[in-house]
């Protein structure tokens, strides 16, 4: 191995004990971190948090049970909470229906989610690194300025993103979603991978440029995979927004073969009758990809968003 290599050997596992242990210093501070209380406190609490659970999941749960009843069970008064029978002719049908092409809907939500996310993550890494380690002349007000449209409804842009598109020549396109998508991004990949790169300590990148790393060598083989899970979080994050986004899709996309997955349930009723079962089995299956997503990178989730959170 050549001199090159063996430094660059040496300084990526300098980076990974460098992160094991400041992960593992985190963690013990959390977990060190404990707040007496007493047991009236207590119990107001867990009832606090059941009670917000309850709130969250319970529409989950209606809708994985209205997915699998049978349709002669789902409009009876009362509502039965509890099924006595399963079917999937909902699911099937959603599947299978001509009148519904959910796999073409699937593949086209996948497409735009993928492609925005993966550009905002790419920017914002970019972005983020100068906000927390280069000194320019505005880099204060820039980086306070991505924050801004946030305090902002969507709904106040979509006349000017409207005509930015149609001038374009964008309209009725994936390309116009994806670049409205990845404009909204941008700040929330900035600011959460900002903070994540300001608590690196900066002797790891001042030591690999004494090595004769250049600045972008030194945010490839030492940032960046020291903020996988931040990365991760943002990734995450970006796509259950372009996932789930209706507001612009239902703007700038106008022929049913680009119809992103809330605009074809938005659309489903008109396929069939009595169509609740299929909306909400098209809903539960729309929200699979997302959970399984979630389930395989909590990990990296959760230590991005306690690092990225930190100022």
């Amino acid at each position: 191995m050549s001199d090159r290599e063996l430094d660059l050997s040496a300084s990526r596992t300098v980076v990974r004990d460098s992160w094991k242990n400041t992960v593992r210093q985190f963690q013990l501070t959390i977990t060190r971190a404990r707040i007496e209380s007493s047991f009236v406190e207590k119990t107001i609490l867990y009832l606090a948090v059941g009670f917000s659970l309850f709130i969250s999941l319970f529409p989950f749960y209606l809708m994985t049970v209205a997915s699998f009843t049978p349709r002669k069970f789902l409009y009876r008064t009362p509502p039965e909470i509890v099924p006595t029978e399963f079917t999937l002719e909902s699911i099937q049908v959603v599947l299978i229906a001509e009148s519904f092409p959910f796999v073409q809907y699937f593949l086209n939500s996948a497409f735009v989610g993928l492609t925005a996310a993966i550009l905002a993550v790419t920017i914002s890494i970019f972005g983020a690194y100068s906000f927390a380690r280069l000194e320019y002349r505005g880099r204060g007000i820039f980086a306070r300025g991505v924050l801004v449209a946030y305090m902002f409804a969507g709904i106040v842009f979509v006349v000017p993103l409207f005509q930015m598109v149609v001038w374009a020549g964008v309209v009725n396109s994936h390309v116009g979603v994806i670049g409205v998508h990845f404009v909204f991004m941008i700040p929330l990949g900035l600011y959460l991978l900002g903070n994540f790169f300001r608590s690196i300590p900066k002797e790891i990148e001042e030591a690999a440029m004494i090595d004769g790393y250049s600045r972008f060598e030194v945010l490839l083989y030492i940032i960046i995979p020291m903020s996988m899970p931040a990365i991760v979080a943002v990734f995450l994050y970006t796509f259950l927004l372009s996932w789930n986004e209706y507001l612009y899709a239902s703007i700038f996309l106008n022929s049913s073969e680009l119809f992103t997955l809330p605009l074809g349930i938005e659309r489903l009723p008109q396929s069939f009758d009595q169509a609740w079962g299929q909306v909400m089995a098209a809903s539960l299956l729309t929200t699979l990809p997302v959970f399984v997503m979630f389930l395989y990178l909590e990990k990296y989730m959760l230590t991005g968003l306690k690092f990225g959170s930190m100022d």
